[in-house]
């Protein structure tokens, strides 16, 4: 909120280079040294162009043309927001999308799960084959698809990390 309403930045990269500025001057004043991050993805519409940027530490964007041939993926910047070695500027993509077209933002937590009927991890191959195969389906019900999955994946071992899939139609 404070890089675009304080500082007035609309950059998807430049927004993150801040937000990450400002991370670092908040981890500073604790006097202690902190080696912490965070992944982030952040998408900017316009809904009436239907064009947008993306900016990635660490989370990628998929996305699925209406036609559904294949997910197509823009990789993140390896980099946290926060204490890194070697930190670049982030990069801003530009994209166009068309009607119909599903955009897929998420954390690693959905293919990190461990589970199934060897104990492994979930794994990206997998979940993309899962959001490819219900990309045409409304995104209420590929929220039931993915939670269902993912708790029969799981099965009884525990959660190993946050889990966020966001599904927008554009």
């Amino acid at each position: 909120n404070r890089t675009v309403n304080d500082f007035g930045l609309r950059d998807t990269g430049t927004i993150i280079d801040k937000t990450r500025e400002l991370v670092l001057e908040t981890f500073e004043k604790s006097g202690e040294e902190i080696k912490d991050g965070m992944d982030v993805s952040l998408l900017k519409i316009n809904t009436t162009t239907n064009k947008a940027q993306w900016s990635g530490a660490n989370n990628q964007l998929w996305y699925v043309k209406k036609s559904g041939a294949e997910v197509a993926e823009i990789k993140a910047d390896k980099q946290p927001i926060g204490k890194t070695d070697n930190s670049k500027p982030f990069t801003t993509h530009a994209l166009e999308f068309e009607k119909g077209d599903i955009i897929y933002l998420m954390t690693d937590g959905y293919p990190d799960q461990f589970g199934g009927e060897k104990g492994k991890k979930f794994k990206y191959k997998q979940l993309e084959l899962l959001l490819l195969t219900n990309s045409n389906k409304p995104v209420e019900e590929q929220k039931n698809i993915l939670s269902a999955e993912f708790n029969n994946w799981k099965g009884s071992l525990e959660q190993v990390d946050d889990v966020t899939i966001i599904g927008i139609r554009v």
